[in-house]
């Protein structure tokens, strides 16, 4: 406990010897760690669009007038049996249905139809949204006779698919850089608290003290520097949530599938993320510049 005490007391004495490197570091982690609670909101929210979107993606395998119900039925096990394809995701679509759907879509081009011309289908929906390409790729490679005609909106599923991998590389990236700058942050003013006492820590290590009782204040320092940091941008996120984000997701058209991560859990990552930071900080500073 004695040990504690002087460990708790040095760091605070550390701190308030130097209030203006310390509020610069712990503001530094407030815009950083505040930055990365904004890109993980919106990341894992586009993340999520990216994999709604990918739900929509299906393949219309359309039948042939003259396929007999025997050719259907085996076209439909085939289908069924394709690991690739959700289980459920199968929809026959009659004639006449198709007709239906095509005079809500576009009602002026069969409003004088004498005859139905549309043919029936199956609506083949993928687990993966990259898979799509190839289970249409199989079908036209297995010759079966009830199959017209196979369309799985190519240039749109590959635009969809690019869409969502740029977005989960650019999200990775961007928190990477934020955290790498973070850490350098307090590394520097830890650096400069090590330098400005680089005397008594002499002293110190003269008089018998150990590796850790010197570098203790020190790594306690940068953990209350990140956590300090990270408190104050997870109350400024609350802030946003409650008074921008109502505003701008009232102008956004999206599905109840698609959210972003709960903001308890991005909470609980920030402060995670402060304190790894300000101990990844003092700890690298520490065994760069801190000769014991």
């Amino acid at each position: 406990m004695n040990r504690l005490r002087v460990l708790f007391a040095e760091s605070l004495r550390s701190i308030g010897a130097n209030l203006s490197t310390t509020f610069a570091s712990a503001l530094s982690v407030l815009i950083g760690v505040f930055l990365i609670g904004v890109f993980i909101g919106l990341g894992t929210w586009l993340v999520s669009w990216s994999d709604d979107k990918k739900r929509e993606l299906a393949v219309h395998v359309f039948i042939q007038e003259a396929a007999t119900q025997k050719q259907i039925n085996q076209l439909r096990v085939a289908l069924e049996s394709d690991e690739r394809v959700k289980p459920g995701g199968i929809t026959f679509i009659s004639k006449a249905e198709a007709l239906k759907i095509m005079r809500k879509r576009s009602p002026e081009l069969t409003e004088n139809l004498a005859s139905n011309p549309l043919p029936a289908s199956f609506d083949v929906v993928p687990v993966r949204g990259e898979d799509t390409e190839a289970i249409a790729k199989s079908l036209q490679g297995s010759k079966l006779a009830a199959i017209e005609d196979i369309r799985w909106g190519k240039e749109v599923s590959q635009r969809i698919l690019a869409i969502a991998r740029a977005m989960q590389f650019m999200f990775a990236i961007i928190v990477l850089v934020l955290l790498a700058a973070s850490t350098i942050l307090i590394a520097n003013t830890i650096r400069l608290s090590i330098f400005a006492r680089r005397r008594e820590i002499e002293v110190m290590k003269l008089v018998g003290a150990t590796n850790w009782f010197v570098r203790g204040p020190f790594m306690l320092e940068g953990l209350l520097q990140g956590l300090a940091g990270s408190i104050a941008a997870v109350v400024l996120l609350f802030l946003g949530k409650e008074v921008a984000l109502p505003a701008i997701l009232g102008h956004i058209d999206t599905s109840d599938d698609v959210q972003a991560l709960s903001f308890a859990a991005i909470a609980l990552i920030l402060l995670a993320v402060g304190l790894a930071v300000g101990a990844v900080g003092s700890g690298m500073t520490l065994r760069r510049y801190l000769k014991v």
